[in-house]
């Protein structure tokens, strides 16, 4: 074990009060809060170490919920969508109640089952600033927004884009019967005949063009064209 001030030592793991789950420097951890009517809080454990008088410390690093962040809680962010803040803290090991993964936003679309410990980020937030990395995100279907991966979406067979049921003046129960979907657009243009069991929609993204929602502003804007 590495010595680092005098008294105190680097250590490599920490078991769990109560528990035999280990933690280890990299894992995401629950902490409890000061009010325990409030979610656990969650974070990075970034190093361990034994304190003089035998207690465990941990440096973390927050995530942030968005509803903790300046800009609050938007229309396409997760139930379980987290910021990774660059806001670290000592705290006593004993505050952790369990572990967690925060899954990339990519692995976590591609989740069967999420459970309670599944979280994930796809940015990260200065909690000074209140500034995002970042800071635009690519935009999906007519509205414009985000993708929010709690919404069902659906994708045009012709075109790839994909839009939300309600904006294609759909029910998610319609939706979720579909076998193919066209939208409107690639219908009339395309000149594509619906197969059994689609749907058209209203219209349809403009595919020439990246575009992008910036978090700071909360407006969609072109971004720039595909090479």
């Amino acid at each position: 074990m590495a010595k680092t001030k005098q008294g105190k030592r680097d250590v490599d793991s920490y078991t769990i009060s109560g528990t035999n789950k280990v933690v280890r420097v990299g894992d995401c951890v629950l902490m409890r809060p000061v009010d325990s009517d409030n979610q656990p809080y969650v974070a990075r454990v970034e190093k361990m170490e034994l304190d003089g008088r035998g207690s465990v410390r941990v440096r973390v690093r927050w995530y942030y919920r968005p509803e903790e962040s300046k800009g609050g809680r938007r229309q396409f962010h997760g139930a379980k969508e987290l910021f990774l803040s660059d806001h670290f803290d000592m705290q006593s090991a004993n505050t952790i109640e369990g572990k967690c993964v925060v899954h990339s936003f990519k692995n976590y679309t591609k989740l069967d089952n999420v459970g309670p410990e599944d979280f994930f980020c796809r940015f990260e937030y200065k909690a000074a600033t209140g500034a995002f990395t970042p800071d635009r995100v690519a935009v999906y279907c007519k509205c414009e927004m985000p993708y929010n991966p709690d919404d069902l979406m659906v994708q045009c067979d012709d075109c790839k884009d994909w839009f939300h049921p309600s904006c294609m003046s759909m029910t998610i129960e319609q939706a979720k019967k579909l076998d193919h979907f066209v939208c409107s657009d690639c219908v009339k243009e395309n000149g594509a005949k619906r197969p059994s069991h689609a749907y058209a929609g209203s219209t349809k993204y403009e595919p020439k063009w990246i575009q992008g929602f910036s978090l700071s502003t909360g407006i969609s804007l072109l971004l720039f064209p595909f090479l």
